[in-house]
């Protein structure tokens, strides 16, 4: 298989329209695969430490996790409807969203990943991070980072 072009949503307008500026600078000639990052909680939350108990049940946790997996069916869909994908492949990540992206650019050998960046400059990245920030440090391949 040719190298892919990734394709990172939130399933927000923006991360959609961002894309969208992105597959116009590169076009639409790729591999593409759609990229969410599921917003779960964490397996250690099943776990307590010292006399504390564990923060989320484990039913409390597979609703969540189950939440988390719908929102990011929703998201990618969204996308692959708004910009007319409907052959993408699509890949749906547990874990922090930097290193998540970053890991499956180099499972699949990604040709460059394609994600949009809400601009914020200064102490809000400090304090906030960025996504986008992280995987243009950290991707093994070209990154082409939007404006939203």
């Amino acid at each position: 298989m040719p190298s892919p072009l990734l394709l990172c949503t939130d399933g927000s307008e923006e991360a959609v329209g961002a894309l969208s500026a992105g597959l116009d600078l590169v076009g639409r000639d790729h591999d593409l695969v759609l990229v969410c990052v599921m917003d779960a909680p964490d397996e250690g939350a099943l776990a307590g430490s010292g006399h504390a108990g564990p923060e989320l049940s484990l039913e409390e946790y597979e609703h969540r996790v189950s939440q988390a997996r719908e929102e990011a069916v929703s998201a990618i869909e969204k996308a692959r409807g708004d910009l007319t994908l409907p052959g993408a492949q699509v890949r749906i990540l547990p874990g922090e969203p930097g290193p998540a992206i970053c890991k499956i650019a180099t499972e699949t050998s990604a040709r460059a990943i394609v994600i949009g960046s809400r601009g914020r400059g200064g102490l809000k990245r400090v304090f906030l991070g960025s996504v986008s920030d992280y995987v243009v440090r950290h991707a093994p391949c070209s990154v082409i980072v939007t404006r939203i």
